[in-house]
């Protein structure tokens, strides 16, 4: 019986110790939020914040260009200089995707309406229609004001070359229709030095593009903008 009791007491003094010792520790890591910091939440609140960290894709610059927009004024790159810019590949007589992309677009525009510190630049994969007349029309059908946003046209092959090498946003003419075009309904996003930028997945991997047809994607892109004015 008494070497049981002696037991209980050593037991008792064991737990009392770690109390006084380990306890106020942990009641402050708590109150400040840094539990082992390799526990199940911490690694999930580490990949969300990673996924919001805007990378360069590839360490990839826009290559120089020179086209024409919807007011017959010759846009290039210098253009946006110094400015967060959006890029997509369309053509005006579209039905497919493009509308939904730029109507998409349309939330972009609105979220920075002045045109100061962000640009659009649409390019038509099917310049031969599309004139800066045929341009400012579309837009006009739109609505489209933003002083910032041009639809952009010229030499066919260097857009495509632009589109696919350039900015690696798909885009093709049908090899058994000269009025069929294919492109992605991808939308990228560039900095102010004219680097492309993308979030980063929780693999650590770049999202790259932003899909143009989904409002969820739309609305990271905003987001990511904002990011990026604020670097």
């Amino acid at each position: 019986m008494k070497k049981n009791k002696n037991a209980y007491i050593g037991i008792s003094l064991v737990i009392l110790v770690f109390g006084i010792i380990f306890i106020p520790k942990i009641l402050n890591r708590v109150q400040n939020n840094t539990i082992v910091d390799n526990d199940r939440h911490n690694l999930e609140r580490d990949a969300a914040n990673k996924s919001d960290t805007l990378a360069f894709v590839g360490n990839k610059q826009v290559p120089a260009f020179k086209f024409i927009n919807q007011e017959g004024d010759t846009i290039t790159n210098a253009t946006y200089k110094g400015k967060v810019y959006v890029v997509e590949f369309f053509f005006s007589t579209c039905q497919d995707i493009c509308p939904v992309m730029n109507q998409n677009m349309k939330k972009v525009a609105k979220a920075y309406p002045d045109g100061d510190k962000v640009g659009i630049a649409s390019f038509s994969i099917d310049p031969a229609y599309d004139t800066p007349e045929v341009l400012k029309a579309y837009a006009q059908a739109y609505e489209i004001e933003h002083p910032g946003w041009n639809f952009l046209t010229g030499d066919k092959e260097d857009i495509f070359k632009l589109s696919n090498e350039g900015f690696n946003l798909y885009a093709a003419q049908a090899m058994d229709d000269e009025d069929n075009f294919e492109h992605s309904g991808f939308f990228a996003l560039i900095d102010q030095e004219g680097n492309i930028r993308s979030r980063i997945d929780e693999n650590g991997n770049p999202i790259v593009y932003y899909d143009g047809l989904e409002d969820e994607a739309v609305q990271m892109l905003i987001k990511d903008i904002d990011k990026l004015l604020n670097e």
